[in-house]
């Protein structure tokens, strides 16, 4: 890219085309990731790509290396695996061209002007984005490593710690691909090299006579593949006249001592040619112990009769380490690569025995695979490792041969390394994993807690202690493990015991108060322990080394994980970096299940105040529930309530504030007062009750909405002595009131059509309705809580209420509010529910008229209450 060009992206580029500017002009960086460029599909970085779209919840994840273009490697969901595109229209090229360790954090794409330019995004294909930087050892961003969804959502720190880390998994697994590649590309080149030198084999059969030429030696010795006739005779007819006895007579002198043959000659061919061949036999003993057959090789080496032969040309230029042993174990030739991988000299090898030589190799893999393929006679591959000075790992390939053994090798320390990194850090990501599994799945989050050592033994530790604070700042040990089965009732007891032997300055307490991590020598923290048992048990368990991990929370901390390591198991810095996280995401599930547990409390706590008694009038019997939302976060305004006005009528009351938190809870108790405090003091009906209430939260400037239904229920003389009840009922937006008349059929009232809700406009105009009930008439009140679901409408959940009551309509009216919740939410609502319902006596108390319940207030002219 020219200077020219530079500027026009510089001058109101879009923060992608600058990113794709800056990583075309680093043709390191570009190299570097061409080389770890997968070849075909891998099925790792799909793993990976799936892992990371499962732990973080989202609908789509990729990985993608950039070149000059972008190459999408793996992924799910949306992402287009093995295509490639420009990389000023990609999320992962503004990723790349973040500062290291900064993650692209994107919560809301079509308005973040980073990337709302982009075409995931203008497609609606990404909405929201999480993505972090594949850098290899030299701090080069290759690539990028990211989860989206469609809609926009937030990402917790958490999400990106568990994103960078998988970013981690991803390199190595593009590095070891690399590595494993040009390994195959080694092995091919040697296949080829093997090829072009022209080796073929035979085999002499001294019993039947049968020659057996391989296809590569018939056609050396000039021969069809259906011509030659597979007897020495075919042999001897090549042979050059001048060197045909000698020939015969090594020959024959092999076969009678059992011995090696090995001799340079000419043969002539049909077209009148002369070529040299260098061939090399042993023979192979019968149980007679003479020479049942000779297997040998044969090499054309024309114009090659000097000590460099074709086949050491090929063995010298192979990438691979190559020698061959006698059948004494001695080297008889070691190649170029072999003397830098064995670190000795070709000079110092030749002649050595092999044993004498690397005497590590005596009893291990080495010799009892050597001395397989030389008593098998089969090819055998096995991975070893050989100790100090070589300290490295091999990957081998011993065969049998005429002289003794031939063994082709590589080293494959790196790639083993890589291997392990990956395979470790595979086995970190599934322990957080099952951790987390284990927290989110548990009802009983302590439960859960108490089995987290059975996780972290033996893959982190030798043994380990949970140790959690109770919410009255008492520490108690909750779970404990082994990986020595025999010393499990050792440590179980030692755990009952440790606590209360522990001096103030012990690393526990010390962890507790600070909240830090501390790391000590076993030995040092048994001697802290005051004399006695717990002291003793210490001594037994015998720990190396102790590590103090805190389990916080938010601003403080709820408890401890305690790893121990035996003599002999190096405390390794990954296992431990592990066990914090752990440790963290213990502590975090704890300070949840604690803030849940408090929340849940506040409901009870509401609950508690709304459930007061209801009057008991003597013309009806008034029941009421609460029934809070099944998770404790959202606790709400719901409320009801039942009363006598000072006039004697009485007087129910159902409302809902707007929201679901703890502000609705507390606006709605200051509603509940006020309604209440109105329609006692002022005995006025429903629609001023209301009225009062809107202007009361106007001048008390109370900020929030909410629903009401008020209903009084009233009777004049007359109507007390025909048996009739009117309710009066006014509604600020909610849902109205259903009747359940005496024959058990529930009531059509008119369309409903409710006033303004309150909290909108205190001046509104406000309507009063009236019912005449008979006696034995129900009157339900409820909230929204009973009739909402997530999969239905409003309309469908009231018609099974409805369809409910008809059923239910015979059962006492306690009974039937306990089988209504039990019907439409099976005690555990979504939203809260309350209900307040009253059910007139089929036959009146009788009582003084001037003391008589839902009497008409004799301030109120009886001809207002007509309809």
């Amino acid at each position: 890219m020219d200077a020219s060009t530079d500027r026009t992206v510089a001058a109101g580029a879009s923060p992608a085309d600058r990113a794709a500017a800056s990583l075309r002009r680093d043709r390191d960086r570009v190299d570097a990731a061409r080389r770890i460029l997968p070849a075909g599909h891998r099925t790792g970085l799909d793993r990976l790509a799936e892992l990371a779209a499962r732990l973080l919840g989202t609908s789509g994840s990729q990985v993608s290396l950039l070149l000059d273009v972008q190459h999408v490697t793996a992924g799910t969901g949306a992402a287009a695996v093995g295509t490639s595109g420009p990389l000023e229209e990609s999320l992962c090229t503004v990723t790349a061209g973040l500062p290291a360790g900064e993650a692209l954090v994107v919560t809301d794409a079509q308005h973040d002007e980073r990337v709302n330019g982009l075409p995931p995004v203008k497609a609606g294909v990404v909405g929201s984005y999480l993505g972090t930087s594949l850098v290899d050892g030299d701090g080069l961003p290759l690539g990028a490593l990211c989860v989206f969804d469609a809609e926009p959502r937030p990402w917790a720190p958490s999400e990106i710690a568990t994103l960078q880390q998988l970013a981690g998994s991803v390199m190595t697994e593009l590095q070891l691909s690399a590595l494993l590649q040009r390994y195959e590309d080694d092995r091919v080149r040697w296949e080829l090299a093997t090829e072009a030198g022209g080796v073929g084999t035979w085999d002499w059969n001294q019993v039947t006579g049968e020659l057996t030429w391989d296809e590569q030696l018939i056609a050396m010795f000039g021969y069809e593949p259906g011509s030659f006739g597979r007897t020495i005779d075919a042999f001897d007819a090549r042979l050059h006249p001048e060197d045909a006895e000698w020939v015969s007579d090594a020959l024959t002198q092999a076969v009678e001592t059992a011995g090696v043959y090995d001799a340079t000659y000419r043969i002539l061919l049909p077209s009148g040619e002369t070529r040299w061949i260098h061939a090399r036999g042993r023979s192979v003993v019968g149980p007679d112990g003479r020479t049942a057959r000779i297997l040998g090789t044969a090499v054309d080496v024309t114009g090659e009769r000097e000590a460099a032969t074709l086949v050491t040309r090929v063995l010298e230029a192979m990438p691979a380490g190559f020698y061959s042993l006698d059948h004494d174990w001695r080297f008889t030739y070691v190649n170029a690569v072999a003397e830098r991988l064995l670190q000795t000299s070709r000079e110092a090898l030749l002649g050595r025995v092999l044993w004498e030589a690397f005497p590590a190799a005596v009893n291990s893999i080495f010799e009892d695979r050597y001395r397989e393929a030389v008593r098998t006679g089969e090819s055998i591959s096995f991975d070893a490792y050989y100790p100090a000075p070589l300290d490295g790992w091999y990957e081998l390939r011993a065969w049998r041969s005429p002289d003794g053994l031939s063994v082709y090798f590589l080293e494959v320390t790196e790639r083993r390394r890589v291997q392990e990194q990956a395979e470790h850090a595979a086995r970190r990501l599934a322990l957080l994993a099952g951790v987390s599994a284990d927290l989110a799945g548990a009802l009983d989050t302590e439960a859960a807690t108490a089995h987290l050592p059975q996780l972290v033994v033996p893959a982190l530790a030798d043994f380990c202690i949970v140790t959690v604070v109770d919410s009255d700042g008492r520490a108690r040990d909750v779970g404990c493990w082994h990986a020595d089965e025999a010393m499990r009732p050792v440590l179980e007891r030692y755990t009952q015991l440790r606590l209360d032997a522990m001096p103030p300055d012990s690393p526990a307490a010390v962890a507790l108060r600070t909240g830090e991590a501390i790391r000590r020598d076993g030995r040092e923290v048994s001697s802290l322990l005051a004399p006695g048992e717990a002291r003793e048990l210490a001594a037994r368990l015998a720990p190396r080394e102790a590590i103090v991990l805190p389990m916080r929370g938010r601003n403080r901390t709820l408890g401890l994980l305690t790893v121990y390591y035996a003599d002999g198991t190096p405390a390794r810095e990954d296992d431990v970096a592990t066990a914090q996280d752990v440790a963290e995401r213990v502590g975090l599930a704890l300070d949840n299940a604690r803030l849940y547990g408090a929340q849940q409390q506040l409901a009870e706590g509401l609950q508690r105040s709304l459930l007061t008694e209801p009057p008991e009038p003597d013309h009806a019997e008034i029941a009421v529930r609460y029934l809070p939302a099944a998770e404790a976060a959202r606790v709400g305004g719901d409320w009801y309530d039942a009363f006598m006005q000072p006039g004697g009528t009485t007087m129910l009351v159902i409302g809902d504030v707007v929201g679901h938190d703890t502000e609705a809870a507390a606006a709605m108790g200051q509603l509940r007062g006020l309604l209440r405090g109105i329609a006692t003091y002022s005995d006025a009906g429903p629609v001023e009750v209301l009225r009062g209430l809107d202007t009361s939260m106007t001048t008390l400037q109370m900020r929030t909405l909410a629903t009401a239904a008020v209903a009084r229920f009233e009777q004049t003389p007359d109507e007390l002595a025909r048996g009739l009840t009117r309710m009066r009922w006014a509604n600020a937006g909610h849902l109205p009131p259903l009747i359940i008349n005496p024959d058990g059929s529930v009531a059509e009232l008119a369309e409903w059509n409710g006033d303004l809700l309150l909290g909108v406009d205190a001046a509104s105009r406000r309507r009063e309705s009236v019912i005449t009930l008979d006696r034995g008439s129900t009157v339900l009140l409820y909230t929204d809580g009973l009739v909402e679901r997530r999969d239905s409408d409003l309309d469908e959940g009231i018609h099974r209420l409805r369809e409910a009551l008809i059923e239910l309509a015979g059962l006492p009216l306690q009974e039937l509010l306990d089988e209504l919740l039990e019907r439409l939410v099976h005690g555990r609502p979504e939203d809260d529910v309350a209900l307040v319902a009253v059910r007139l006596h089929p036959q009146d108390r009788p009582r003084p008229p001037e003391a008589g319940p839902n009497r008409v207030p004799p301030t109120v002219p009886p001809e207002i209450l007509a309809p």
